[in-house]
């Protein structure tokens, strides 16, 4: 029998308590390792040999953590049991253990008890203890529901290509893994051999935008005729989201010419669907139709801008998110105009909401230079790029987006250790994570320091 005691879980009998956030961290590495010894198994290869040790960490940290970098190539390396595997973990990542956790409790209609409760509003980054017991049919059945009639249309697509068996095992990998917003794909060169399939392309863009929203945004949208209003959450996330689309549209045509590069095989109409294809994917979700060595510098920042801005929270997306970008927007310009408050809908947000997200920007950007500096140390960078060059696999690790310039395939050792950090603190949260290595439970202090300003600017 367990209590949950101040945030901790604590047995009865023992003083230890274990706090929740590391049992998250924790359940995450063990999923990881799980992974990793499966994908070492000689039947997840197609040549039936053993992948190192350290290439398949990666792929099971990449797949669990929905990120979508590789060290080897998804179609041609492993069997289908090896990408079974890969979709078992995008799928148990994407959603959270926490959620397939408790799912036989959801279909059995019992009762979940109040510690998997709280860890998995820690997990979906739920704001109250309530919407775990309200949220959680939405999140098993929205995500199963959404993801199965993205297979169904995806087999459309795929099964004259493919057959029947194939057709399916495609249609079903590809619709998980641009609902998780994980990258993975089975072309073996991500989507860029298909420019020309603009079926394949909404589908695919249609799948990330809804795995990208979150569920919270979902079950607003889905009581919205019962309710009639929407929360401060999902007024932001949707605000932001549209913003987010339609400027990285509208930058990518201006920038890139209407990927002009793609001309001599690809019609205007569908130059245009790949430039908002272009807008869609960076924000976590891994895909492209055009190699990034093709893309001008423009384009590449805007793509690392977009990467590390991600999704919403309590998504499949990474990144600082949606919320965190509008809110220090909204802060930001409420300075300018001397307003005390930050408001936006008709509500005023809380100074700790504030706090929270200049720290987590700040602590994100920190760890971006940091790692940023190794790997300009450890790696070799082509002569034909710069700095850009590491930074886009930095950020795209972090936010969990899986896009790259071609560094991951090469990396060292210490590279790799460095990308699946950066991958897994990017999942598991910044949060989380920090909780767990400080164990940040400790009591308040019960004074105050008086006040004193610094100049700034």
């Amino acid at each position: 029998m367990k209590r949950k005691v101040g945030g901790l879980m604590q047995i009865p009998g023992k003083k230890r308590r274990v706090p929740l956030p590391r049992i998250l961290t924790l359940g995450f590495l063990v999923l990881i390792l799980i992974g990793g010894l499966l994908l070492m198994l000689p039947l997840a290869t197609r040549s039936g040999h053993t992948t190192p040790f350290i290439d398949a960490i990666f792929t099971a940290t990449s797949a669990t953590c929905i990120t979508g970098l590789t060290t080897v190539n998804t179609a041609v390396h492993w069997s289908l049991f090896g990408q079974s595997v890969i979709l078992a973990l995008i799928e148990i990542g994407g959603l959270g253990f926490m959620t397939f956790s408790v799912l036989p409790f959801v279909l059995l209609k019992r009762r979940v008890d109040l510690t998997t409760r709280l860890l998995i509003k820690e997990s979906l980054n739920f704001e109250k203890l309530a919407d775990v017991s309200s949220v959680m049919k939405y999140v098993i059945g929205l995500s199963l529901a959404i993801q199965s009639l993205g297979a169904a249309l995806l087999f459309i697509d795929f099964y004259p290509h493919y057959g029947f068996s194939r057709g399916l095992f495609m249609s079903i990998f590809h619709s998980v893994s641009a609902f998780c917003n994980a990258g993975f794909d089975l072309f073996g060169n991500s989507l860029e051999s298909r420019p020309n399939d603009v079926y394949l392309l909404l589908v695919i863009s249609a799948l990330v935008i809804a795995g990208g929203l979150g569920f919270l945004v979902w079950r607003d949208l889905l009581l919205f005729n019962r309710r009639k209003r929407l929360s401060l959450h999902t007024k932001l996330a949707l605000s932001t989201t549209g913003v987010l689309l339609a400027g990285g549209f509208v930058f990518f045509l201006l920038t890139e010419d209407n990927l002009a590069v793609l001309a001599p095989h690809v019609s205007t109409g569908n130059r245009l669907i790949n430039t908002f294809f272009l807008a869609v994917t960076p924000r976590t979700a891994g895909l492209t139709t055009i190699p990034y060595s093709e893309i001008s510098i423009a384009g590449i920042l805007l793509t690392i801008v977009l990467m590390f801005i991600g999704g919403t929270p309590g998504s499949t997306a990474g990144g600082i998110k949606t919320t965190t970008l509008g809110l220090l927007t909204l802060q930001t310009w409420a300075v300018l105009c001397g307003n005390r408050d930050v408001e936006f809908g008709h509500r005023r947000f809380s100074d700790q909401n504030i706090l929270r997200a200049l720290m987590l920007v700040f602590i994100s950007l920190t760890l971006v230079i940091v790692a940023g500096v190794i790997l300009t140390a450890t790696e070799t960078i082509p002569t034909r790029y710069g700095l850009e060059y590491v930074i886009f696999e930095v950020i795209s690790a972090f936010s969990t987006a899986g896009m790259t310039m071609g560094l991951t395939p090469h990396l060292t050792v210490i590279g790799k250790l460095i990308i699946m950090l950066l991958m897994f603190l990017g999942r598991v949260g910044i949060y989380t994570v920090m909780f767990t290595v400080l164990n940040a439970s400790h009591p308040r202090k019960g004074y105050r320091y008086p006040a004193e300003n610094v100049m700034l600017g």
